[in-house]
């Protein structure tokens, strides 16, 4: 039997320092918290808005009390001030709002919203982050497959808000209950267009796990299936031009990556503006022929109604008539009154028509400044070699793919829709840019070191 000697030459070995079951936790809280966030719609139509307003004050005051007791090393002049400029004027906005209440209602949810991403982006490193993305991701997914299996298997038709079988007047529909006789998948969230992204986001996530290597591979294989059949299912043409959108961007930012002398990516970007802004606009010149041909002609007339509806209501161009997003339709002084499919429409199905309605120039002004922000950051963040030294032949990370993919997603769909505004999109706005800001390296810095008990690697002494 081998035995130390009384004068080793190092230190006798001993077991990796585990992960603390308390970040554990952490780390299930706010995969939670992203589950909520991905599935507010569907919180709403299940128990209404007034327990999904509790459970959202209760996710918000526990993730600012974790931070505060975790106390995260972060820079303050690299939170995302940028977005705070558009908060703030949304705020300013309920000096003229001519639906007050809905505005500050709608503010607060928006600070919280936002609150809630900087406090998951300096709590949880990059690989976590993705790995809490995807978490989250796999249960939507998961229980939206058995939410419509059983819809259509016990219930047979519709399901209307409230768990409710049977619809009177002015009844919600929840899903159709179409799932085995052809027709479209609506999700856990009871709409096929924010289900159609949901997939989409969780093909790109499940992928970029996939090709960093990461832990069972065999499942994410299983979950990329899957996500793709949910979104082919949802037949959402909103996600399958976001998703073209992306393939357009992925292979930009590879070839970007293969460039070796100055002014080399130069060409590469005329090439694929010209071909991303000629397609964007041969495809919106011909947006009649392309819907009509996918059998979606009924959802660009609703679109295009709505956004005539809310731009003809539009009194001060320059300041808007008031945050709301989203819309009140409780609210006896909110008068946009703009029905869509025989219900008031709660968004204008645009970002920037929402935008232009409720905030003006100014406030277009402002958030295309956040975007451009994010999109700059998030860009060079894919395409640039990691170098923080003189080292300049570090691997590229998969896991640097995901902020430029998911704005691709973003920009695409708040064309049509208003959801970027509001919920898991604003907040992956704010996670992915503050956590680019605080942590431009993935696994390098103060704001990773954490990384370092996901290896199995005792943390530096200090």
């Amino acid at each position: 039997m081998a035995v130390y000697s009384r004068h080793p030459a190092s230190a006798p070995p001993v077991a990796p320092e585990r992960e603390r079951m308390r970040h554990i936790l952490l780390r299930a809280w706010f995969t939670f918290v992203l589950v909520y966030a991905f599935t507010l719609p569907g919180w709403v139509l299940a128990f209404g808005s007034v327990i999904t307003t509790l459970v959202g004050g209760v996710v918000v005051v526990l993730s600012g009390a974790l931070v505060a007791s975790i106390r995260p090393p972060f820079q303050w002049r690299r939170l995302p001030w940028i977005a705070g400029g558009f908060i703030l004027w949304a705020g300013v906005s309920v000096m003229w709002s001519l639906w007050p209440l809905t505005s500050v209602l709608t503010w607060f949810i928006l600070v919280a919203t936002t609150i809630v991403g900087i406090a998951l982006a300096s709590v949880l490193t990059w690989r976590e982050i993705v790995r809490a993305i995807g978490a989250a991701l796999a249960w939507v997914i998961g229980i939206s497959i058995v939410f419509e299996v059983l819809v259509a298997w016990i219930v047979g038709g519709p399901l209307y808000a409230g768990f409710a079988t049977t619809g009177g007047e002015g009844a919600v529909v929840w899903t159709t209950g179409e799932l085995f006789s052809g027709g479209r998948m609506d999700g856990i969230m009871g709409d096929p267009n924010l289900f159609g992204v949901i997939a989409l986001m969780a093909v790109i996530v499940f992928s970029l796990e996939f090709a960093a290597g990461e832990a069972r591979r065999a499942m994410l294989g299983v979950w990329i299936a899957v996500s793709v059949l949910c979104l082919g299912l949802a037949a959402s043409v909103t996600a399958w031009v976001a998703a073209l959108g992306v393939v357009l961007v992925l292979a930009t930012v590879l070839l970007m990556r293969t460039a070796r002398r100055p002014g080399e990516r130069t060409r590469y970007y005329v090439g694929y503006a010209i071909i991303g802004v000629g397609g964007g606009l041969l495809l919106w010149l011909n947006r009649d022929a392309v819907f009509l041909a996918l059998d979606r002609a009924t959802d660009l007339i609703d679109r295009e109604t709505v956004w005539a509806a809310v731009l003809a209501q539009v009194t001060n161009p320059a300041l808007g008539s008031g945050f709301a997003t989203p819309w009140t339709v409780g609210d006896p002084s909110f008068t946009a009154g703009i029905m869509l499919d025989g219900a008031q429409a709660t968004s204008a199905h645009s970002v920037w028509v929402d935008v232009f309605f409720q905030l003006g120039v100014v406030g277009v002004i402002l958030l295309a400044c956040v975007y451009l922000a994010f999109v700059w950051r998030s860009w060079f963040f894919a395409v640039d070699r990691p170098r923080w030294d003189l080292r300049a032949d570090r691997p590229y990370s998969p896991l640097t793919l995901l902020p430029t993919l998911t704005g691709a997603v973003l920009l695409v769909q708040g064309v049509a829709e208003s959801a970027p505004l509001m919920g898991w999109g604003w907040m992956l706005l704010i996670v992915l840019g503050s956590k680019i800001k605080q942590s431009p390296h993935i696994g390098e810095g103060a704001a990773e070191q954490r990384v370092a008990i996901e290896l199995g690697e005792p943390l530096p002494a200090r």
